[in-house]
């Protein structure tokens, strides 16, 4: 079989994982590898391979994946039959399978079963002993028992990934949990077109009933916001960092000030590493003529706001630097433009026949010739001072 069947086979086979892998997590390689002895003692210097022996996982992975496969098999079961199965039942066997691997691995949940979030500081200490088999099944129940609080743990901690991400999106849209569906945007690397393409629409037509969630993002912008401006004015994280949290502030203003509350989860999507040059514009050539107009009404907001506030300027690395997360969702004015620009590439003619169109592309143009005519002038300023400081380096020779 040639390697282009393999990876067609691979392509076409079911989306759901039927049975667990023999080796579904990350093994230690030390206790392997230390016991690898050659084949024999003969050297043979002629032949670039050397057969070696005594290949064994250490008793603490072997013990894993027992664990592992027994809950896979139990939970498989359990969810054959949801009508006998609650979810008191799935929160209890789940802990316990997340508690024993936690013995396992001698990790400190730190908090007692009875605490509020128990489930989720499990997942979120222990949860990479799951193969991404038991994380499918896992997904399902959720989904099935709407354990929300589960959920995100899984999302944001990357153990989503792979095939278990192939009904995520859908699942949670279907489910109205706009929450999820950021999660799943910012930490799920793999989505497919189709996927990026029900995120678009459902951010630009959403539902009346995902507005509820849909808050839940907006006090998270909040948050960050009031984070930022402490940190501004907080004379102990030092000047570096109350630097930071100064432009940090200005960039979460642009994001958060009147922009709706669907076009703040919009943000999550067109700063997506999801987002790129192909994958865009096959989403944005299936929009109607709603959702044109309101992904073109939304990238004017940017590009207002980047006109009246130049001194806007992302740091890549400034939300790793102190710890401020929303503002690294924050689309940079080369993203907005280059957004911009794919539309007009994908739907001219009717941005050009349509009236209602034609004017909102119209006064946007007045926004890009304004920012034009400003980085023409930045540019002559910047050769300049680089002139200026070639010169005065001259001198100094």
């Amino acid at each position: 079989m040639s390697m282009l069947e393999v990876i067609t086979k691979a392509s076409v086979t079911s989306d759901q994982l039927t049975s667990e892998s023999q080796y579904p997590i990350v093994l230690n390689p030390d206790s392997v590898l230390l016991n690898l002895k050659p084949q024999t003692e003969e050297s043979n210097d002629a032949s670039f391979i050397k057969r070696v022996e005594g290949w064994k996982i250490s008793q603490t992975d072997t013990e894993v994946i027992e664990l592992g496969q027994k809950f896979f098999k139990k939970l498989k079961i359990k969810l054959k039959n949801p009508n006998s199965f609650s979810r008191v039942e799935f929160i209890s066997i789940f802990n316990s399978y997340l508690e024993k691997n936690s013995e396992k691995l001698g990790i400190s949940i730190g908090i007692e079963p009875k605490d509020e979030g128990y489930t989720k500081v499990l997942v979120q200490n222990v949860g990479f002993v799951m193969g991404q088999a038991v994380v499918d099944l896992v997904l399902e129940a959720c989904f099935a028992f709407e354990i929300w609080e589960i959920l995100e743990p899984l999302i944001v901690g990357g153990l989503v990934d792979g095939p278990c991400s192939k009904n995520l999106v859908r699942n949670s849209i279907e489910k109205r949990r706009s929450d999820l569906v950021c999660f799943c945007v910012k930490h799920v690397s793999d989505l497919q077109v189709s996927d990026i393409l029900s995120v678009l629409k459902f951010f630009l037509s959403p539902p009346k009933d995902a507005y509820t969630t849909m808050n839940a993002i907006r006090k998270e912008w909040e948050i960050q916001a009031l984070s930022a401006m402490k940190m501004a004015v907080d004379k102990t994280v030092g000047e570096k960092n109350s630097n930071l949290a100064k432009d940090d502030v200005i960039l979460l203003m642009l994001a958060y000030d009147q922009f709706t509350v669907n076009e703040l989860c919009l943000h999550y999507l067109l700063a997506s590493p999801n987002l790129d040059d192909v994958i865009f514009p096959a989403c944005i050539g299936q929009l109607n003529g709603s959702e044109i107009m309101g992904l073109l009404r939304y990238l004017k907001k940017w590009l207002e706001k980047y006109q009246k506030f130049p001194q806007a300027c992302q740091g890549p690395k400034a939300p790793a630097t102190h710890g401020l997360k929303a503002s690294e969702l924050v689309p940079s004015l080369e993203h907005v433009t280059k957004c911009f620009g794919l539309v007009l590439d994908e739907h001219f003619s009717s941005l050009v026949m349509h009236p209602e169109f034609c004017e909102e592309v119209i006064s946007i143009e007045l926004i890009v010739n304004s920012l034009v005519s400003e980085a023409r002038l930045c540019c002559t300023l910047a050769n300049l001072t680089s002139s200026l400081k070639t010169d005065v380096k001259g001198t100094n020779y």
